[in-house]
């Protein structure tokens, strides 16, 4: 009896003997981007899921989806437009779940600089970060206005996108995100307008998702995992102002100004239901990207996205 009362006292007396672990890579260093995915760790949610969950930002932020490739990490953060043309070079990656659920890249110009519309850029020099993608972006949203990429200069800035605008080493810069450049500039007193891609000739689509490789992944855990951050997201959604301090709260650098105001603009841009899969928003997208000529054939739908939640 006595070696039966010490059983149940060390199963409820230790939560941590039951917890399993799972890591996520994310896609960039913290930001608020990864609000739900901090709230769910700071308040408690993933614990609730018996989940430990190791956080780590990446080292280079074009590495997250091929350590989930190999097998490295059970979860990345990534982006739709990427995937699919991660999954037509046969990269083992699938969706399993959304963070953000709506566009962030726009086409950012100085509010009060030579660029009143898309056509202005004739001639112009263009920053970019990512090629591939945001070249296919950048076309898609030049073509309604009479041009072609071979009309406008690019320029690869690496990752300074703002301050290169700012200083005018470039007119315009493509693969902005309107929740983070954009307040940037506004707290260097340089008012910046942002050309929205999916206002532009491109199909809406998910900015930000979770990725697991599909031949290794634990959709057990995985489950859990969702359902801990999509707790996160209502948090949020209920508790802004609340929630900001917590997320504030995690670490010095992120008590600032510029990710205060991230915050607050990408609140409403947080996916409400994680796990829900939108098949039209990933057929939309991989068209666009086989017109645009990135990848050689449609890719399937279930090698693309899966609603985790289903059996």
């Amino acid at each position: 009896m006595k070696i039966l009362i010490f059983i149940f006292a060390l199963i409820f007396t230790s939560p941590v003997w039951s917890m399993d672990k799972i890591s996520l890579i994310l896609d960039w260093f913290i930001n608020p981007d990864h609000g739900p995915i901090l709230i769910a760790q700071e308040n408690g949610y993933f614990a609730e899921q018996s989940l430990e969950v190791e956080i780590v930002p990446p080292a280079d932020p074009s590495v997250p989806p091929k350590i989930v490739a190999a097998g490295e990490a059970d979860l990345a953060i990534s982006y739709q437009p990427q995937l699919h043309l991660q999954v037509a070079e046969n990269l083992p990656v699938i969706r399993v779940g959304t963070l953000v659920a709506t566009p962030l890249n726009c086409l950012l110009v100085l509010e009060d600089g030579p660029i009143k519309s898309i056509a202005d850029l004739a001639g112009r020099k263009i920053g970019f970060s990512v090629a591939g993608v945001e070249e296919a972006v950048l076309a898609a949203l030049l073509r309604p206005h009479g041009l072609e990429i071979q009309d406008v200069e690019l320029v690869n800035v690496n990752w300074s996108l703002s301050p290169s605008l700012m200083s005018k080493q470039v007119d315009a810069v493509i693969g902005a995100y309107r929740n983070f450049e954009l307040n940037q500039m506004k707290l260097e007193n340089i008012l910046g307008k942002c050309f929205y891609v999916e206002e532009e000739g491109l199909p809406p689509y998910d900015e930000l998702i979770y990725i697991a490789n599909p031949n290794t992944m634990d959709k057990v855990k995985i489950r859990r995992f969702i359902k801990a951050v999509e707790k996160g997201v209502q948090y949020i959604v209920n508790h802004p102002e609340e929630s900001w301090q917590i997320f504030a709260s995690t670490s010095p650098e992120l008590n600032d100004a510029l990710n205060r105001l991230a915050w607050f603009d990408t609140l409403p841009r947080f996916a409400l239901r994680p796990a829900a899969l939108d098949i039209g928003r990933y057929q939309d997208m991989d068209r666009f990207f086989l017109d645009s000529g990135l990848i050689s054939k449609p890719n399937p739908i279930d090698r693309l996205a899966i609603d985790i939640t289903e059996e």
